[in-house]
């Protein structure tokens, strides 16, 4: 296959796309927003799990420098009630299908096993429109282009290439993530390091909760949860930090301190991330010469699967651009005939979570849960 594959974004999804185009010998280039790999923070730990991510890693060849990068112990998880009684604590065994990496240190071995020149930083994608016979032209938000005959939405939620596509658009589910660090936290934060243990902490209630990790360097991050309108989240001065979390806080009145001293002790300032969700069973006509992978096609509330998908997804599509080197639309075809139902069995899986953790008879029905896995 000689047609170049442009890639819209440098996520896990895309840059498994190019990674795995490049072992079949295809070229690409990924066009990313950001001005440098270096540009910001890319969240914390991701559990890479044995029937998505890990079979990504692999066919891009990257499975054994992979398993380097794991962190050791990170699969132990505990659930406690509000005011710290342990219900539930699986310690880590090793045996476990989801070992936990560092996003950044994945996403930066997805970078350097590609060729110098693959990725174009600094290229905010502005819009896409259609030329006709399969071909498209990107406009990037300093006013350049380029013109592709195989374009990739590896855009993330406000995906630029899904118009192009489909006309459907990211919903607010009622829900926003307020996250936090607690940084050298064994020395400096002894109780709430106490409380998350050694992985990861659920600790939960209908409507709210504060869930934790345990990263490298004894660093707590906190994503706290919260079913509140926009406008709830709106009204908070983000550059406040001490009165946003003093306001997040009182939602929590009466748990034990070491729980909201994961909200209140934040070495960061806390940053918002509303949730937002596409259909479940999001799906669109064939469209000549473009498709979507990751949260650009199939968007939902954190479960755990988005970025294992969005690396099976660049996976499967790197798959079958080889198998059809000289039949692109055939190639697309298969990719979107097996990304559909796909995408839409995890949509369904996530929102029975979503329950499972704030619904009414949260924590009991993920207590449950885990302890019948």
């Amino acid at each position: 296959m000689t047609t170049p594959v442009t890639i819209i974004g440098a996520g896990l999804g895309g840059l498994v796309l190019a990674r795995v185009l490049h072992v079949h010998g295809i070229p690409a280039t990924v066009y990313e927003a950001e001005p440098s790999p270096t540009a910001r923070a890319q969240g914390g730990m991701l559990d890479i799990h044995d029937r998505t991510g890990q079979p990504a890693l692999r066919a891009a060849g990257l499975f054994e420098e992979f398993s380097g990068l794991v962190l050791e112990g990170r699969q132990a998880l505990r659930v406690l009630d509000r005011d710290g009684t342990v219900l539930f604590d699986q310690p880590d065994d090793g045996t476990g299908g989801r070992p936990e990496v560092q996003r950044g240190e994945l996403r930066r071995m997805l970078l350097d096993s590609l060729p110098s020149g693959t990725v174009r930083w600094g290229h905010k994608a502005a819009g896409v429109r259609a030329l006709g016979g399969g071909r498209h032209e990107v406009t990037f938000a300093d006013g350049t282009t380029v013109v592709t005959s195989l374009l990739v939405g590896a855009d993330g939620a406000w995906s630029r290439v899904r118009p192009v596509l489909s006309t459907a658009t990211p919903r607010y589910t009622g829900m926003s993530f307020v996250e936090t660090y607690l940084l050298d936290a064994d020395s400096r934060h002894p109780a709430a390091a106490k409380a998350v243990g050694g992985g990861s902490l659920f600790a939960l209630a209908p409507g709210k909760g504060i869930q934790a990790h345990r990263e490298s360097g004894g660093t707590l991050h906190a994503y706290v949860a919260l079913a509140r309108p926009r406008d709830w989240f709106a009204a908070l001065d983000l550059t406040d930090a001490r009165a946003v979390t003093a306001r997040v806080a009182a939602e929590f009145e009466g748990w034990a301190p070491e729980l909201t001293a994961l909200i209140t002790d934040t070495d960061t300032a806390p940053v918002l991330r509303p949730l937002h969700t596409l259909p479940a069973e999001h799906r669109w006509d064939r469209v000549p010469g473009a498709t979507l992978l990751g949260d650009a096609a199939h968007l939902s509330p954190p479960n755990g699967e988005g970025a294992n998908l969005a690396m099976y997804d660049g996976a499967e599509l790197g798959h079958a651009l080889a198998a059809h080197p000289d039949d692109v639309e055939a190639a697309l075809t298969a990719y979107e005939q097996t990304l559909f139902p796909r995408s839409a069995e995890a949509a369904t899986e996530g929102a029975h979570l979503h329950g499972l953790l704030f619904g009414d008879d949260t924590p009991r029905g993920l207590v449950d849960m885990f302890a019948a896995a």
